[in-house]
């Protein structure tokens, strides 16, 4: 064996089977319409890609970084919180800059996880929740995700049957890939649990600003308490289109902020100075092209959800977050998400993710990704239309 166990051990990566099948489709020739990778289409601000040169351009940049983010970053995201949340955060203390969330989800594991350490998390889920805990060597215990009236009991539940010792719940609003929204009162209710149950709150705010209709994600840092039990991931890849620029942070709690810092020590040296500079315009800079991408997912959920709606697969429309999470149409239900994705796939030159690949309860769905323009998104519109009227 060359892999070691705790690689072996990991699920089953079930998007594999469908990426095979779309690389197969293009070599046919065949003009695909991928909404399955939620993985932004429009390039950055302008200005942000002339800070980005201007900085490289210095020859005193190229060297190491620091791993936990050049202080003017770390300053740059603790002054969003407290402008746009009114929560105040110590630069030096209760921030850091990762390589990207899951760069900093994976080795926050690592840091505060021992061999057999449960950790629940609400499911269906982002898949890397579920991976990293994994590889850390935690016990993983999954509830479902319900709405807010029901959650909190649902989670009592699972603590008191199946997971009386658990260390962390990892929570996630806007939430991928159920586009599902959280109230600041929600929050709140999550800590009053978490202090009840000594719990370690881990929120994975990706999403934060990609909202719709006036609705406003509050930060879970809002509610009252939450420093002293839990943290907050904070992503600029869907909000600036900056994805593959990997910068993420980690907020909150000093104790807990500081184990990823000292992790972090032996495993990085940082990201690269200039995209760490860019990145301060994106957080302080205008935030006009925020705007426009927000219009643009706007434009996009309205024409993919209308057209749905339209061919008569009842679908909501989401108020945050750049996804579609669509139940199977009725007569499809018996196939299971993984063979509906195919089908569109083959049926309808259409790629949307299998709800099961999100966890158990994430069966009955499939999720598409707002990565493809208006024209683009109404062709695979029609072809779907096919599909579920034949």
């Amino acid at each position: 064996m060359i892999e070691s166990k705790r690689i072996s051990k990991l699920p089953t990566y079930i998007f594999a089977r469908l990426n095979k099948l779309k690389s197969e489709a293009r070599k046919e020739g065949k003009d695909i319409i991928d909404l399955g990778m939620g993985n932004p289409d429009q390039p950055p601000s302008p200005k942000i890609i002339a800070k980005l040169i201007e900085t490289a351009q210095k020859s005193k940049v190229h060297g190491y970084s620091t791993s936990k983010g050049i202080p003017h970053l770390r300053e740059a995201i603790t002054k969003r919180y407290e402008e746009k949340y009114g929560v105040k955060l110590n630069p030096e203390t209760e921030a850091v800059v990762c390589i990207g969330v899951k760069e900093g989800f994976s080795h926050l594991a690592l840091a505060i996880l021992d061999e057999g350490d449960t950790v629940i998390v609400p499911t269906p889920t982002y898949p890397s929740h579920i991976y990293h805990i994994a590889i850390a060597g935690g016990n993983l215990v999954t509830t479902p995700l319900l709405d807010e009236n029901s959650f909190i009991p649902e989670l009592e539940r699972t603590v008191k049957k199946r997971a009386p010792k658990a260390k962390v719940l990892v929570i996630s609003f806007p939430h991928n890939p159920t586009t599902r929204t959280a109230s600041i009162e929600f929050f709140e209710e999550i800590v009053k649990f978490a202090k009840k149950h000594k719990l370690i709150v881990i929120h994975d705010f990706a999403y934060a600003d990609i909202c719709f209709d006036g609705y406003k994600a509050p930060s879970f840092m809002q509610a009252k308490d939450a420093k002293k039990i839990g943290v907050e991931f904070y992503s600029i890849s869907k909000t600036y289109n900056m994805a593959g620029w990997r910068v993420g942070f980690l907020v909150g709690n000093k104790d807990i902020v500081g184990a990823l810092i000292k992790i972090k020590s032996y495993y990085d040296y940082g990201i690269f100075t200039p995209i760490q500079v860019a990145t301060i315009q994106a957080l302080n800079g205008p935030q006009d092209y925020v705007e426009k991408t927000l219009e643009n997912y706007k434009i996009r959920r309205d024409v993919l959800v209308n057209g749905f709606n339209n061919m008569g697969w009842h679908v909501e429309l989401p108020e945050a977050t750049m996804y579609v999470w669509a139940p199977l149409p009725e007569k499809f239900k018996k196939e299971g998400s993984l063979n509906f994705s195919i089908r569109l796939l083959k049926e309808a030159d259409v790629v949307c993710s299998p709800g099961i690949g999100f966890g158990d309860n994430g069966e009955g769905f499939v999720r598409f990704a707002l990565v493809e323009n208006e024209h683009r998104i109404k062709q695979a519109v029609r072809g779907i239309k096919k599909v579920i009227q034949k």
